[in-house]
């Protein structure tokens, strides 16, 4: 059976400044950003408990052999569609890179079987992230073989990321050199992704003599100039490539334009950038939402908060509709300038028109609330976003859990991690870091064996800190099995572990 892979990618970038970053959000829709992917295809077919159940064996299995008789035995059809849903699912709780890739050659094996784009990407994405370069260019080798179609320019930008990441800009050049001899279509698409990368991993020093290295080769576009103007952080150097952008012909569209109203707003030259804006409108290029965020942002950094939102009240009569991002960058002003109540006013308007606050509205507040120690407010807020659907991130179970810790507040910690096991949000490692630290001090070591455990079930692995700290306090209080039971568990993710056979109570 000959299954049609399914080639669609969501692509996002995180925020680099200390206000909303709309750049990235133009970017992202022209396929420049790799670093966060997420899957498209039809997961309505996909059962989650399939997934965890193929998840699981991944994790538990020894070798390739045990993970073939314990698919085999499940029953379960692995479908593209759970294989990039597993594959997804590895890549974001950190697996171990060996079985994945076991998991990901024995799939293959399959007659008539073929990976999507998005599993290659994603197992190239682990590997890279874990440094097994070598695993890359074999994984590389086969897919030719077998289907090189599935070797595109977005799979040059997964790898080009993770070698950027710990290898010199030399080294990133010569594997994208690399790539000519077996990317079905090498040319300017492939040079703008190697460019993204540098700006994203190195420096804009970096990228820009890489640009002008390789320009002869790769005849450089629209997209060339808006990767690199994103990346500039100096208004005057902004303004120099610009105009080479221009004198090549090339003519820039609203996304370029915005690059240059965002920089000159970083650089806190907001009459600047409100020019650019005039320049735009004499050449009937509407600014957008994001030029308006941008601005936006500006304003606040130059503390004027109250202009910024009589700005994004005035965007409606230009035919500008604010969005969350824009919303979000108002009330970010409002906190910075510690005028919590504005912040909680815009919060109501956003819903009062039907705007959905996400989890980037609600940390922006959460943020101020930490550094004034209120957690009250921000365990309110908490519940507000629980009662709207609004899934919290790691970042907000960060300034959660560490305010709760400050406060010794036991039953609220434990509520906040039965929510994250419930409802599959936040970083479990590093909120359990904190969990722990607070149950081990009040000695609540049942409660500290039942989040470990629920955490293992999710296959997620506690820090050894987490773990020596559960070992001490079950030898002092004798609870041998559960420590052996615990040691197991921790041995099942490749941690070496030393337990103290010795029954014997411990003498006071």
């Amino acid at each position: 059976m000959v299954i049609n892979p399914q080639k669609l990618l969501s692509l996002q970038s995180s925020t680099r400044y200390v206000y909303v970053n709309p750049i990235s959000i133009s970017l992202a829709t022209s396929n420049f950003l790799l670093h966060s992917c997420s899957l498209h295809s039809n997961q309505s077919t996909v059962n989650y408990n399939d997934i965890q159940t193929v998840y699981n064996i991944i994790c538990t299995s020894t070798n390739t052999n045990d993970m073939k008789k314990s698919l085999k035995s499940t029953q379960i059809f692995l479908s593209n569609d759970l294989i990039d849903s597993v594959l997804k699912k590895a890549r974001f709780s950190h697996s171990n890179p060996r079985i994945t890739l076991d998991f990901f050659n024995l799939t293959a094996q399959r007659r008539g079987f073929f990976h999507t784009s998005y599993s290659v990407d994603t197992m190239l994405y682990i590997l890279g992230r874990n440094r097994r370069f070598r695993e890359i260019w074999e994984v590389l080798g086969e897919i030719k073989k077998k289907d090189q179609s599935l070797i595109t320019p977005r799979t040059v930008m997964v790898v080009l990321g993770r070698v950027a990441k710990i290898c010199s800009v030399k080294f990133t050049v010569e594997m994208f050199k690399k790539f000519r001899r077996i990317v079905p279509v090498f040319g300017t698409e492939c040079y703008n992704g190697l460019l993204r990368t540098l700006c994203q991993e190195k420096s804009m020093i970096d990228a820009r003599n890489v640009y002008h290295s390789l320009k002869h080769e790769f005849k450089p576009d629209l997209q060339t100039f808006n990767i690199l103007l994103s990346g500039w952080k100096s208004p005057e150097e902004a303004e120099s490539f610009f105009g080479e952008m221009q004198g090549l012909g090339v003519k820039p569209d609203v996304v370029s334009y915005n690059c240059l109203i965002d920089v000159f707003c970083k650089g806190r030259e907001v009459e600047k950038a409100f020019k650019v804006v005039d320049k735009m409108r004499e050449e009937d290029i509407a600014p957008d939402v994001i030029s308006y965020t941008s601005l936006i942002g500006g304003l606040g950094l130059v503390g004027q908060p109250d202009k910024a939102r009589d700005l994004l009240k005035g965007m409606q009569e230009y035919g500008c509709y604010p969005d969350v991002a824009a919303y979000n960058a108002v009330i970010r002003n409002y906190c910075i300038a510690k005028r919590l109540g504005e912040a909680y006013k815009l919060l109501d308007e956003m819903e009062g028109k039907g705007l959905d606050p996400n989890a980037t509205t609600y940390n922006v507040i959460l943020r101020s609330l930490y550094w004034t120690f209120d957690l009250r407010s921000s365990w309110n807020l908490y519940d507000r976003m629980r009662r709207t659907g609004c899934m919290p991130n790691t970042q907000s179970c960060m300034f959660l859990i560490r305010l709760i810790k400050r406060e010794e507040k036991v039953e609220l910690a434990l509520e906040l991690w039965d929510d994250m096991v419930e409802k599959g949000f936040g970083s479990y490692t590093l909120v359990s870091d904190v969990l722990f630290d607070l149950l081990c001090d009040w000695g609540k070591l049942v409660e500290a064996e039942r989040c470990f455990l629920q955490m293992v079930e999710k296959g997620q692995k506690p820090s050894n800190t987490s773990f020596r700290r559960i070992k001490v306090l079950m030898e002092l209080t004798n609870k041998h099995d559960a420590l052996q039971n615990l040691s197991a568990k921790m041995a099942s993710f490749g941690t070496s572990v030393q337990v103290s056979l010795d029954k014997r109570p411990l003498k006071a």
